[in-house]
């Protein structure tokens, strides 16, 4: 990608060829060659030996370059829970190095006062189709549902993955999302990988892949998969088509392992390869996380049964609108909810949804967050928690402000398994920050700059720092930030 261009096409063309070779660059440490979609290619990826790579599309992603920041007499959200105010942060080689009430800066350093402001952890959108379903939203566009069959478990999320959508800028800038979980759709039971990524600039969506960060296998339940294929006059047209449909690829994925996993330990002639089978023996194996788009609760307790059934783990429920229900069920599973403050009735298992629902599973206990499932909510994030943060409080259910940050960053990050890397301002984790130019539940706040791994991507006063994406360049309106 390049930066916000003004004047005729040429002059846009010409940067656009200046921009790539400087982005190419800046996204190399210490002058090394840049890495492609193919450099890494041929280099064993985990599980690759006797059997086969468990990840042949590795990710090439290289951090932009930052510079030591410290930021001062802040408030501060530490994204787990905590709080500080007229604090400070400091951080440096793309991590965050310190945060409390006063720092000396290093020297070199840069320094913000942040008087009035608050800062946080970048935010984490997990469920999200930027890319998949990019702008322009138009037919030849169209890649997220591959509704062909119930099952598409050999599909990826990242094959479709468009890395010029301008929504991805549009989250950064509007919305301070420095992470993304990018899914398939739900017309399918089980509808194939979804991929985490980190919302940079590249020409490629393996230069955007969040490195170390589990897949997941995208699942649906519900209204979605028996309408789309009982309209056709196929498997499932009801609700128990769908779990019967699941129950019988989860028991040849269980004989698909066990066939594997003895020809890894004990040689001998090669199982035939499935690639759909390859996802659900991840699945089987710890490696691949599933992501259930479900609304009744109901069905959220028949889901997590199977899962005993065939030993495997749910790790986030999406959209969940009446996980408020069994919130005690989805504790003593470990299994969270990612859901909307108020989208409601727009269908029948949607009907039973209520404002409370976030705060309420907060109170029992149970893992919740927000998150988008569109182009425009992943902009206004924030103010979609404080709608639920204020339902909630409207019920008598006290919960701070900075509690309600982790709906935002720490609990995606626990339910896509990279809370040991980004989503809270500890120490030794990725500096993926946002400077809020006041209260960040606020209508009238927005980011005023964005940091990924210590990088600034974005700064609302420098328009050279406004992304645009390739697609946009030299046309009318490019890098708009609202």
């Amino acid at each position: 990608m390049a930066y916000r261009i003004l004047g005729s096409r040429r002059r846009a063309l010409q940067t656009a060829v200046a921009a790539t070779v400087l982005l190419a660059g800046c996204a190399t440490d210490g002058g090394a060659k840049p890495a492609t979609a193919s450099s890494s290619a041929s280099k064993p990826g985990p599980g690759m030996g006797k059997g086969y790579s468990h990840d042949p599309f590795p990710s090439t992603y290289k951090a932009y370059p930052g510079v030591p920041t410290l930021v001062t007499h802040v408030t501060i959200f530490d994204g787990e829970g905590g709080r500080i105010d007229d604090g400070s942060v400091l951080f440096a080689d793309g991590k965050i190095v310190q945060l409390g009430q006063t720092i000396a800066a290093p020297a070199g350093a840069t320094v913000i006062d942040g008087t009035g402001k608050t800062l946080t952890p970048g935010i984490i959108d997990i469920h999200s189709h930027l890319g998949d379903y990019p702008s322009p939203g138009v037919q030849a566009n169209s890649d997220g549902n591959e509704a062909t069959g119930p099952v598409t478990a050999d599909v990826w999320a990242e094959h479709s993955v468009w890395p010029q959508d301008p929504g991805f800028s549009r989250a950064l800038t509007n919305g301070g999302v420095t992470t993304l979980q990018i899914l398939p759709g739900s017309a399918n039971l089980m509808g194939g990988r979804s991929v985490v990524i980190k919302n940079v600039y590249a020409r490629t969506e393996q230069g955007m892949k969040f490195p170390g960060a589990p897949y997941g296998l995208k699942m649906a339940c519900g209204e979605n998969p028996k309408r789309v294929y009982g309209s056709k006059g196929r498997q499932p047209a009801t609700r128990m088509g769908n779990v019967a449909v699941d129950r019988q690829t989860w028991a040849k994925a269980v004989e698909y392992k066990r066939k594997w996993d003895k020809y890894e330990k004990d040689g001998g002639e090669a199982p035939g390869r499935d690639i759909a089978m390859d996802t659900l023996r991840g699945v089987l194996s710890g490696e691949i996380l599933v992501q259930n788009h479900c609304y009744r609760a109901d069905e959220m307790a028949i889901v997590m049964d199977m899962a005993k059934e065939f030993g495997y783990h749910v790790a986030a429920f999406h959209h969940a609108v009446e996980s408020y229900k069994i919130a005690d069920i989805l504790k003593a599973n470990n299994t969270c909810s990612a859901v909307w403050a108020d989208w409601w009735g727009f269908k029948m298992e949607s009907y039973d949804a209520i404002g409370e629902n976030l705060a309420l599973l907060q109170k029992n206990g149970a893992c919740a967050m927000i998150h988008s499932d569109d182009a425009n909510g992943i902009q206004r994030l924030n103010q979609e928690v404080a709608k639920a943060l204020a339902s909630g409080r409207r019920a008598g259910i006290d919960i701070s402000d900075a509690v309600a940050w982790e709906w935002l960053t720490y609990n995606p990050a626990k339910a896509l398994g990279i809370a040991d890397k980004t989503g809270s301002l500890k120490p030794g984790k990725m500096a993926d920050v946002v400077l809020w130019n006041g209260n960040p539940f606020s209508v009238y706040t927005r980011p005023e700059k964005v940091w990924i791994d210590g990088a600034l991507l974005y700064d609302s006063s420098n328009p050279k720092l406004r992304p645009v994406s390739d697609f946009e360049l030299g046309q009318p309106g490019s890098g708009d930030v609202k």
